[in-house]
C-alpha cells in the first residue's frame, strides 16, 4: 500500500512497506515503524486515512515534522513527499500496483467463445440440410 524510503542515516537507503493504517512511526518498540535516528521521539508521527480517504500525517505530542522543507503539524501526503523526523529524512511513496494474472480467465473465455461459435455453425448446418 505505502512505501517509506529512508534517505539518511546508517541504514539508508532502506525501504519500508506499510500495509495497514493507522501507522505510528517513532523510536518506541511498540511503534509500527521504528526509526532509531537522533531527534525521533518515542511516538513521533501517525500516518492515517482522513475523512476523504487521503493519507495524512499527524505529529504526535510535541514532536516536530518537516514536510518538503516546511514545518507542519498535520498534512495530506502525496507521492514523492520528503518527511523529516528529527535527523531522519524519509520519502513517502504509494506502492506500485500489482498486476493480476488473468491468463486462466482469458483462456476460459476463448474456449467458451469457440464452443458457442461451433454450436452456432452446427445449428446452421443442421437447418440447411
Amino acid at each position: 500500500m505505502l512505501q517509506l524510503k529512508l534517505l539518511t542515516g546508517p541504514q539508508a537507503p532502506v525501504r519500508y512497506d506499510i500495509f495497514r493504517l493507522p501507522c505510528v512511526i517513532g523510536r518506541n518498540s511498540s511503534a509500527d515503524l521504528r526509526l532509531e535516528a537522533p531527534g525521533v521521539w518515542d511516538e513521533h508521527l501517525r500516518l492515517e486515512l482522513d475523512s476523504e480517504r487521503r493519507i495524512s500525517a499527524r505529529v504526535l505530542g510535541g514532536a516536530l515534522l518537516t514536510l518538503n522543507g516546511q514545518s507542519v503539524q498535520h498534512a495530506t501526503l502525496r507521492s514523492g513527499d520528503v518527511l523529516e523526523l528529527g535527523s531522519a529524512k524519509v520519502q513517502f511513496w504509494l506502492s506500485p500496483a500489482r498486476q493480476r494474472n488473468f491468463r486462466t480467465l482469458e483462456m476460459l473465455t476463448w474456449v467458451v467463445l469457440t464452443v458457442v461459435s461451433l454450436t452456432q455453425i452446427a445449428v446452421i448446418y443442421g437447418m440447411l440440410r
